[in-house]
């Protein structure tokens, strides 16, 4: 069994301003563009290895979790004799009696109200800095920058198991070799 931590993170065309350097005396620029479309990342680690495994919705529902976590259980070969338990805050979407689970994939509800439980709120800073201070014509470009992204921070897993694993993540049972 597989311990997993989910989250979804909301990015648009609205951009997301960090500060900037600037020599003494000049204002730093940065550009924005005040439109309001929105494009959602699910982001799925594994803290006790740093993998990670991304979707990318246009918006947040028991239907698109639904969908996201089908793909999820496709892509990593979620089964009923690999199991993965995926650790959700308790968002409506998350609860809902309609969301339909895979087979082989459990839900474990963090406490109301604490996100700073959830390992996987720490995978948006460096989702975000991708388009940091950036604006996007469309959605379609933002797609392009955030795919970019995910794709990038599937390949840095140290710094993901770093960044997301907590002192009390479970561990994991290594699966014994038949000799």
């Amino acid at each position: 069994m597989e311990a997993w931590a989910v989250d979804e993170h909301r990015l648009g065309l609205l951009p997301v301003v960090r500060r900037v350097w600037a020599p003494r005396g000049r204002r730093p620029v940065a550009p924005v563009r005040q439109a309001y479309a929105w494009l959602y990342v699910y982001g799925f680690v594994r803290p006790r290895t740093g993998q990670t495994w991304w979707c990318l919705l246009p918006t947040v529902s028991v239907e698109a979790m639904t969908l996201a976590l089908a793909a999820f259980a496709r892509d990593e070969g979620v089964d009923a004799d690999h199991r993965a338990v995926l650790v959700v805050d308790q968002a409506g979407w998350h609860t809902s009696p309609k969301l339909v689970l895979p087979v082989g994939v459990h839900l474990v509800f963090l406490p109301p109200y604490s996100p700073e439980l959830q390992p996987a709120e720490r995978l948006w800073g460096p989702v975000d800095e991708a388009v940091a201070n950036r604006t996007f014509a469309d959605l379609g470009q933002l797609q392009d920058a955030l795919a970019d992204r995910c794709r990038a921070l599937e390949r840095h897993r140290p710094a993901l198991k770093a960044r997301c694993r907590y002192h009390w993540w479970p561990h994991e049972r290594r699966k014994h070799k038949p000799e």
